[in-house]
């Protein structure tokens, strides 16, 4: 793989010899694959046979080989997540510091991997608001939290300024914020044409003003984590340590296991805690991590969640892409369920008449294709499962079904 000579250079000397070594030879190594399960819809079942843990990250599983996942209509079903492993240390890190109910922010939430996990491991009681300012991320976004199920999660299409116009409050903010994405450079090739030390400095400073903007929103004592899936100290030591001098925060450290083979700070001078998962040392593609307690209260979930969702609603600056309450969709005259109370998890089982497919038949149906329900299925809106998961509705018409299976999320081949 032909790497930038500049990335090389700074690179290979931030790390040393010996773990540059191993991060070139991660790149003729086959990728890892991870998934995490959905804690409120996995049934237990093993859907991956010899899968091994992801140690820091509970629910979560490397597997032996990647299957094509856009042909199991579980992973459509919001059964479990598709997730880089390293990333999924957010879990080990939210279980650490938050041990009751919060109000958290997901900043820069597309497509939806960590907002999924930050859903599944904060207690229970708490309110998430995943934001996304890109419109068509966001959309992407909306499908993920919509599979997801779970009502505490809220969907925003904003830029972080426009947070900082109101008088939200958050006990806990995540900032996976956009990065020169030198942890892309193993699966992405694009990464590699795009990176340039001129948008490294581009994306350390826009990163800067991402936190200028998005900081009033962060309660006093409350928890700021701040991740990038890139290697440069600019994007990442540097930066948090400017978090902490200029804007006023304390750094937290999280135990890890010496097994993790987690790596700290490469800022010369500077040993605050910081966990960096470099390839060929880690077992995960690239992620630097840090968490910073904002000062002036020693508490990050200071007070209840409970009325975010009627703040969030009461500004009309705020695009609420979703509010976490599935409802009908009017068409007309009629009202259509919706594919969010197809997959909520709100929904009870006896509120619609159900129809369980084959596998044949569910892949065909996310590839909205007209199907034929099984004789006594009654007429009218049906939400079709698969192996017992709701995969949204039909409407019966006797001799056919028309589906109702939405349109941008459907697979493109069977």
């Amino acid at each position: 793989m032909n790497l930038p000579q500049e990335f090389i250079q700074y690179t290979a000397n931030l790390f040393g010899s010996q773990r540059w070594e191993r991060f070139e030879q991660s790149f003729v190594q086959e990728a890892a694959v991870s998934v995490r399960f959905n804690p409120w819809k996995a049934k237990g079942e093993a859907l991956f046979p010899q899968a091994e843990p992801v140690s820091w990250c509970e629910g979560a599983f490397w597997l032996k080989e990647r299957p094509l996942f856009t042909r199991d209509p579980r992973f459509h079903a919001g059964v479990y997540y598709v997730q880089e492993a390293g990333s999924l240390f957010l879990d080990h890190v939210l279980r650490h510091w938050v041990t009751g109910p919060v109000s958290a922010l997901d900043l820069c939430a597309a497509p939806g991997g960590k907002s999924t996990l930050m859903r599944a491991a904060l207690p229970t009681g708490s309110v998430l608001v995943s934001n996304e300012i890109d419109r068509r991320r966001a959309n992407i976004l909306l499908e993920n939290i919509l599979k997801q199920g779970h009502p505490g999660v809220l969907v925003t299409h904003n830029a972080p300024k426009d947070f900082a116009k109101t008088n939200l409050l958050f006990d806990v903010i995540l900032t996976d914020v956009p990065c020169s994405g030198e942890g892309l450079f193993r699966r992405d090739p694009a990464a590699i044409s795009e990176w340039s030390a001129q948008n490294v400095y581009f994306c350390a400073e826009r990163q800067r003003q991402i936190l200028r903007d998005i900081w009033p929103c962060l309660k006093d004592g409350g928890l700021l984590i701040y991740s990038t899936c890139t290697f440069n100290t600019h994007e990442n030591e540097e930066n948090v340590r400017w978090i902490a001098e200029e804007l006023g925060a304390e750094l937290l450290a999280v135990p890890v296991r010496p097994e993790w083979q987690i790596t700290e700070s490469l800022l010369a001078g500077w040993n605050q805690p910081v966990y960096r998962f470099i390839p060929g040392t880690t077992r995960s593609e690239g992620l630097f991590m840090a968490v910073l307690r904002k000062k002036g209260g020693n508490r990050a979930f200071a007070t209840l969640p409970a009325s975010l969702r009627t703040q969030v609603k009461k500004y009309p600056l705020l695009h609420l892409l979703y509010d976490g309450q599935p409802a009908f969709e009017a068409k007309g005259r009629e009202q259509i369920p919706s594919i969010a109370q197809a997959l909520s998890l709100t929904t009870e089982e006896t509120s619609f008449p159900r129809a369980e497919l084959s596998l044949d038949a569910a892949l065909r149906y996310l590839h909205r294709e007209a199907l034929v329900l099984p004789a006594g299925t009654p007429r009218g809106f049906v939400l079709v499962t698969y192996q017992g998961y709701p995969l949204g509705f039909v409407k019966n018409l006797g001799d056919r079904a028309n589906n109702l299976y939405p349109k941008p999320w459907a697979i493109r081949s069977l």
